[in-house]
């Protein structure tokens, strides 16, 4: 029998490449589809109190990246966030959902501001790198634990790390109006400010300081690690099938503790670039929702850690514009808040589509014919 009609015809696409790309367009189009269906059902809802979704799109613009002082502002409140979606994106690759990132922020900043008086003579080079390794180890400690009741007791790792993060936010005001707590703070408790000479600095000809860079190193770290390394490529394997990477003998439990720690670990490092760089010491401004702001950048970028870059400056901008919106349009301070509701729940909605757009079919339509 003759097999020439089998076979592909000149110029056509192969399958071998077909079905990758149709993943990779899929994982493009959905986010942003859910994106501007959060946007559409925000404007409606603006609609609805009576102000211009116009006029509010513009100021956010204007104020998120319109000017230089506008970048200046997203930049620096990027930092946070870009390590607050890490702590999601990285354990998600192991098919977890680990959503307390905001209680190893507040605990790493906690840890900063604790150890500010005890190293407060120490010369920089030394004092700087421990604060940061110590306030990493908080956010590993911390989020390696719900790895651990993972793995070790069965127990859901959303709704531990959920809990857990409102057990930190509560050590955290425990620390710093109590034990930590400096005399001086009066109006708004607080530990004692960090010496001028460990405070991080900005970024040389930017006025940003260098977590945004330190933030974007470890996005590139953890792409490289999940998508370039053995220990990434188990992990998926573990993510995809937990049953099959055991019976291929895979550590499976030190996957998943290692990988939430890690994550924890990015988490702890905002914590302490909020406090070296932004804060001057650990007070009740460290529990300010960048953690919960992470969970859908992650989920926007559908756990890509390069893909986070793009959608944390566009998440930070808005963040940047929330107070120049309030004064102008007369909103609520939690009008942000609102919107990022609406794009999550868009964002939901979204993977409900995941594999059955048929893009390959479509890519392929011409081999067929």
């Amino acid at each position: 029998m003759s097999v020439a009609g089998d076979l592909p015809k000149a110029g056509a696409p192969s399958r071998a490449w077909v079905i990758p790309l149709a993943a990779r367009i899929e994982g493009l189009l959905l986010p942003v589809a859910a994106l501007l269906a959060g946007f559409a059902a925000f404007a409606l809802f603006l609609l609805l109190l009576g102000k211009s979704p116009v006029d509010f799109f513009a100021l956010v613009y204007k104020a998120g990246f319109g000017t230089a002082f506008s970048w200046s502002n997203t930049l620096s409140r990027a930092a946070p966030l870009l390590l607050a979606a890490l702590c999601v994106a990285v354990p998600a690759r192991l098919g977890l959902v680990v959503i307390g990132g905001e209680g190893a922020i507040v605990l790493g900043g906690v840890m900063v501001g604790g150890l500010a008086l005890p190293l407060s003579g120490w010369p920089p080079l030394i004092a700087m790198p421990l604060l940061a390794c110590m306030a990493a180890l908080a956010g590993a400690v911390w989020i390696g634990a719900v790895g651990a009741l993972r793995q070790w007791r069965g127990v859901n790792e959303t709704i531990a790390s959920l809990l857990m993060a409102y057990i930190a936010i509560a050590l955290m005001n425990h620390m710093v109006e109590g034990p930590l707590r400096d005399p001086a703070s009066l109006n708004k408790p607080s530990t004692a400010p960090l010496a001028e000479a460990l405070r991080v600095g900005d970024l040389p000809g930017w006025n940003v300081h260098w977590g945004l860079a330190v933030a974007v190193l470890a996005c590139i770290f953890a792409w490289v690690l999940i998508d370039r390394t053995t220990i990434g490529f188990a992990a998926r394997i573990a993510g995809g099938n937990i049953r099959a990477a055991q019976v291929q003998g895979l550590p499976v439990g030190k996957l998943v503790i290692g990988f939430t720690a890690l994550g924890g670990a990015f988490a702890g490092l905002a914590g302490y670039f909020e406090v070296s760089a932004v804060h001057g010491s650990a007070n009740a401004s460290l529990a300010s929702g960048y953690g919960y702001t992470g969970i859908l950048i992650a989920f926007l970028a559908r756990h890509n850690p390069l893909a986070i870059i793009p959608v944390a400056l566009l998440l930070a901008g808005f963040e940047a514009s929330s107070g120049l919106v309030q004064r102008r349009m007369d909103l609520p301070d939690a009008t942000m808040t609102v919107l990022q509701g609406f794009v999550f729940v868009a964002i939901l909605a979204s993977e409900t589509f995941t594999g059955r757009l048929n893009l390959a079919a479509l890519l392929t339509k011409g081999e067929q014919r």
